[in-house]
Order: structure tokens, then C-alpha cells, then sequence
């Protein structure tokens, strides 16, 4: 990101990010930050190049002096770190900081950040606070890091970075820029949020949403199969033998090779190869996605597998799993219209979006709870007290009226 010149023809300089990738750097680091009442956080990683994605790079923003107030325009000044987690790779000190309820976490669209800090380093955050959920909270529309940072303080991002390989080393000074001002401008816009949000009367809906965060779980995902395709309906039965085949060569030569699945092959290639089953190396020049560099490497290795999947029988389709969602009655179902009804409008009346009241899945627990006091819809996890208090008076006459329950038909 660069910054824009003002209109005076004078531009504001940032100073240069710490780059923390010693013992030494690390340790003076902590020192700073150790106890600031506030960090603001991000994290870089190389999901377009390897076959398990890593935290490549950690942005934090703290305060030069936590002393010194921010201005009344919401600045202040800062020191940006960029720490290496490849360089370093012990890093607990920083997660025993991170969840001190003490400091207050900044991110920006925290849920990847959280997830994926839970999944490198078993961190846990605490105290978040989420501008972006902040700005759709305020009826923001536009709400991308990027839009909000030219917006607020005329800084331009370069898009160019958003596809960068942060696994490499060393850093450009254009990646070095970039991952600063991701954290650089958080503290002087959460500061800017939380007066529009007490003016507005929103802060305390912010805070409980972002009590939400804290409860967010990382998952591992589910084993990769050749049915998560997007193309496998297009597929026919006589060619999923070898389109198995050729799939679990692609998974095994990225593993190995340490790279995308779809930076190996793509899939409309898969497809493709699959049906044409080409017995040569001169036939797979013709397979559209298969480039000469491509078949010298692995061509023969592809061949294998196309008559390997000859010799296979079709893999069955797998039933499709239902989603776990309540089952509602007739009753029910009437009862979730109700309230999405309620919530189209309240959400217009509010100027935000329909999921900053309630999601639909939030919308069908209640509607099959039916939960007629406070305390029963507070506990619906995705409810909490300041949603139960605000829209409770609200919700029960829609979930007290009507039939009563009865098998769906």
C-alpha cells in the first residue's frame, strides 16, 4: 500500500516497520508490548503456495508510548512490528500477551486471523475488537480493509501483494510496506468507530459481538476427495474411475512437491483428461491446461494414472450429508418466516445488514426452541444477553402466537 500526497503537496511519512527475526529483536519486543492496553493484529500467510498453508508473517501495532493520548483525530503514535514466525518459531510469550484480557486486541475481519493463529500456534484471543464488524455494525457499506483505509486516511493498497509469496525470504520492501500499514491505521480507526459507536448507541451491540469471536473454534479440515470438485457433476460414470485416479496422483504430487492442488493441475484439466484418456505423451499436448513444461515433468506419471484408472471400478457417489440444522414443524416454519420477516425490517430500519441482527441459522434455532423468556433465549449461543435483552420484547409475540407444533408435512 502507498500512502496518497495531500492536498497541501506534502506527504505524511510512516516510519519504517521492526522487523523481529532474532532471539535479541524478539526479546525487545516483548518488552514494548508487554502490557500495552492495546495491540492491533495481522497475520500474512501462503495458502497460493504450498499444500498445508503456514502463518508466514505476524503485523502487530502498539503504541510508541501508551502514556501519550491519540489525538482528537483518532492518531497516534505508533511502532509497527513484523515478526517472523519462520525465523523464530517459538513464539508462546507472544500468545500468553495476546490473551491478557488486559490488551485489547485489534484485527481487521478478525475470524481468518483467529482461526488461523488457533491452527499454527494454539493462540487464543481475548478482548478483540473487529473494525470491520465494527463498520457493518455502523451500517458501513464497503467494508474490505483496502476501501476503508483509502477512505479514512488516503492510502492506496497495491493489490499486487494480495498474491504475493510471503513464504520467502527475504521480504521486498513492497511486502515489508504492505504488512505494515495492514495494522498501522487499526488504532486510529478503532478509535474514529468508538465515537461514532457511543454517538450512535452501537457500542455495546459491538461488544457483544465481538465477545463473539472469542468463542470461535479452529476445526481441521475434512480429508480432501475427488467428490469436493466443483465440476464432478459434469462428470460421467464411465470416466470416474480414472478421474479418482488422476485426482489422488494430483494430491500425492502436491503433497510431495509442497504446492496447491490447483497450482499442479487444474481442474477443467482433470476433467478433460479423464475423458480423453490419452494413451501418448504427443496426446496430452492436445489436453487444453497441460503445458510442454508440465508434461516433461509429469507427463509420464499422468499416463500411469489415466490407465491405472482404466482398471478401477467407478467410486459410488457418497449420499450427501444433510446440514445440522433444526428440522422444524409446520409451526416451526412458520415461526422462522415470521422472524425474517422481523428481521428484513428491523435490519432496514437500522441501516445494516440482515445477519448484523440475526443470522439464518440464529433464526432457525430460535424458531425451533421457541424460547419465551429472556433467560431461555440468551442461552441459544449465538444469541447472548445484549441480542436476548434488545429483540426479546420483540420476538416473543412472534413465537408465542400461532398453532402449536406439529409434524412437518
Amino acid at each position: 500500500m502507498t500512502r496518497k500526497r495531500p492536498k497541501n503537496g506534502r506527504r505524511n511519512s510512516i516510519a519504517p516497520p521492526k522487523l523481529v527475526q532474532s532471539i535479541p529483536q524478539y526479546v525487545a519486543f516483548l518488552r514494548h508490548v508487554s502490557g500495552q492496553p492495546w495491540l492491533a493484529l495481522d497475520t500474512e500467510s501462503d495458502s497460493l503456495f504450498r499444500y498445508v498453508p503456514r502463518v508466514c508473517l505476524i503485523q502487530i501495532t502498539c503504541a510508541a508510548d501508551p502514556a501519550v493520548k491519540p489525538s482528537p483525530s483518532g492518531l497516534a503514535r505508533v511502532v509497527d512490528y513484523l515478526i517472523d514466525p519462520l525465523q523464530l518459531r517459538e513464539l508462546s510469550e507472544l500468545g500468553d500477551i495476546l490473551a491478557d484480557e488486559s490488551t485489547e486486541v485489534i484485527l481487521h475481519a478478525a475470524e481468518n486471523d483467529i482461526i488461523t493463529l488457533q491452527r499454527d500456534f494454539d493462540f487464543r484471543l481475548r478482548q478483540i475488537y473487529d473494525t470491520q464488524l465494527a463498520a457493518r455494525i455502523l451500517g458501513r457499506q464497503g467494508v474490505g480493509l483496502a476501501k476503508v483505509l483509502e477512505e479514512e486516511f488516503g492510502v492506496v493498497s497495491d493489490k499486487r501483494m494480495q498474491r504475493t509469496d510471503w513464504g520467502k525470504r527475504p521480504l521486498t520492501p513492497q511486502q515489508l510496506t504492505y504488512a505494515q500499514i495492514d495494522t498501522h491505521y487499526l488504532p486510529a480507526l478503532r478509535a474514529r468507530q468508538l465515537r461514532t459507536l457511543e454517538e450512535r448507541g452501537r457500542k455495546e451491540e459491538a461488544r457483544a459481538a465481538f465477545r463473539m469471536l472469542e468463542t470461535i473454534e479452529y476445526r481441521p479440515p475434512e480429508p480432501r476427495t475427488v467428490w469436493q470438485m466443483k465440476q464432478i457433476r459434469t462428470v460421467a460414470e464411465k470416466d470416474l474411475g480414472v478421474l479418482q485416479a488422476i485426482w489422488e496422483w494430483r494430491e500425492k504430487f502436491s503433497r510431495q512437491a509442497d504446492r496447491p492442488p490447483f497450482k499442479v493441475l487444474g481442474e477443467k484439466t482433470l476433467v478433460v483428461l479423464s475423458q480423453e484418456r490419452p494413451w501418448s505423451m504427443a496426446l496430452l499436448r492436445d489436453i487444453p491446461g497441460l503445458s510442454s513444461r508440465q508434461i516433461s515433468w509429469f507427463g509420464k506419471e499422468l499416463l500411469e494414472a489415466v490407465r491405472r484408472g482404466e482398471r478401477m471400478p467407478a467410486p459410488q457417489r457418497p449420499t450427501p450429508v444433510r446440514k445440522t440444522e433444526p428440522v422444524l414443524t409446520r409451526a416451526g416454519k412458520k415461526r422462522y418466516e415470521a422472524l425474517r420477516q422481523w428481521r428484513t425490517e428491523t435490519a432496514a430500519a437500522r441501516g445494516v445488514d440482515p445477519d448484523i441482527v440475526f443470522s439464518n441459522e440464529t433464526l432457525l434455532q430460535i424458531a425451533a426452541c421457541r424460547p419465551l423468556t429472556l433467560d431461555a433465549l440468551r442461552k441459544i449461543p449465538a444469541v447472548g444477553g445484549w441480542k436476548a435483552q434488545t429483540y426479546g420484547g420483540e420476538l416473543f409475540p412472534l413465537l408465542g402466537n400461532g398453532e402449536a407444533d406439529s409434524p412437518s408435512s
